[in-house]
C-alpha cells in the first residue's frame, strides 16, 4: 500500500505529474463541451432521438436513448472507447523508468518485487478511479445545470456507469503492467502493448474463420465486450464483468511471472 501511495505522489507532487493532469483536464473539457453537451442537445429532442433509434434498430442504442439523463447515455459511450486510450497512456509507467534509471533495485531493497508489480497496479487502479469520479461529477453537474430534477437519476447512472469503466480499465492497466516489465520506458511499453494488441488482433481475425470452434480467443483481447455491453441494460452490464476481470487475472500473473525472472 505505501507504493500504491506513492502513486498518487508522482501524480499530484511532480511537475510531470501535474503537466499530465492539466493535459488530462483540457481534453475531457473540450469534449465535455463540444461532444456532451452538444450530443446531449440533440437528445433532448424526443423525436429526433426516437427516430436515431428507429433508424439503427438496435435495441441496445434504444435502451440508451431511453436513459432519463442524455448527457451521462454520451458519457458512457464516449468514455468506454475513450477512457481504455487514456488508460494506456497513463498507466504505461508502471516500472519501466525505474528499471532504466536503476531506482528499482533500490526499491527492490526495501520491498518485494510482488510488493513492487501489485502495488504500481493497485496505484494506478486508484489513480484511474479518481479521474472517473471527477469526470462524471463534472457531467452530473452539467446535467443538473439543465434540469435540476434530474439529480437522483444522476446519481443512479453514475454509479452505474462508474462501476462498469472500473471493471473495463482493469485488463488494459494488467496489460501495462506486464508490458512495462519489458520496457525501459513508458513510450517503449506504449509500443509494446500496441503491437501486442495488433498481432493478436490479426492472428484471431485469420484463425477464427478457419476454425470456427476457436471464435472463443476474441474473447482474449482488451476490450473485446466492449460493444456487447452497450447491448445490455441497467445493473445487467455487470453480467460481462467475468471477461475483463479474466483477461486482468491473466495478464497480472504473466506479468507477475516475467516480474520474478527479469532484471530489475
Amino acid at each position: 500500500m505505501t507504493i500504491a501511495r506513492f502513486e498518487l505522489v508522482r501524480l499530484f507532487l511532480t511537475m510531470r505529474g501535474w503537466l499530465s493532469l492539466i493535459a488530462f483536464c483540457l481534453i475531457w473539457s473540450i469534449l465535455l463541451r463540444y461532444l456532451v453537451y452538444n450530443a446531449s442537445g440533440y437528445l433532448l429532442d424526443e423525436k429526433l432521438s426516437l427516430s436515431i433509434g428507429g433508424l439503427t434498430g438496435n435495441r441496445g442504442v434504444q435502451n440508451l436513448l431511453a436513459w432519463p439523463v442524455p448527457e451521462i447515455t454520451i458519457f458512457w459511450i464516449l468514455a468506454l472507447y475513450l477512457f481504455p486510450f487514456f488508460s494506456i497512456i497513463l498507466t504505461a509507467d508502471q516500472t519501466a523508468s525505474d528499471r532504466s534509471r536503476g531506482t528499482l533495485r533500490l526499491i527492490n531493497l526495501r520491498a518485494t518485487r510482488d510488493e513492487i508489480f501489485f502495488g504500481r497496479f493497485i496505484g494506478q487502479m486508484v489513480i484511474q478511479s479518481l479521474l472517473i469520479i471527477a469526470t462524471i461529477t463534472t457531467v452530473i453537474g452539467l446535467a443538473i445545470w439543465r434540469d435540476a430534477d434530474v439529480f437522483t437519476s444522476s446519481l443512479s447512472l453514475s454509479a452505474l456507469v462508474s462501476t462498469n469503466l472500473f471493471v473495463v480499465l482493469l485488463p488494459y492497466t494488467a496489460l501495462m503492467a506486464l508490458v512495462s516489465v519489458l520496457a525501459k520506458s513508458a513510450r517503449q511499453a506504449t509500443v509494446y502493448a500496441t503491437i501486442l494488441w495488433i498481432v493478436c488482433f490479426i492472428f484471431i481475425a485469420w484463425l477464427a474463420p478457419q476454425f470456427p470452434q476457436l471464435t472463443f480467443l476474441e474473447w482474449i483481447l482488451p476490450g473485446s465486450q466492449l460493444s456487447s455491453l452497450l447491448q445490455k441494460e441497467g445493473w445487467d452490464t455487470l453480467s460481462l464483468a467475468y471477461i475483463p476481470l479474466m483477461q486482468a487475472s491473466i495478464l497480472l500473473l504473466v506479468g507477475r511471472w516475467l516480474m520474478q525472472r527479469g532484471d530489475l
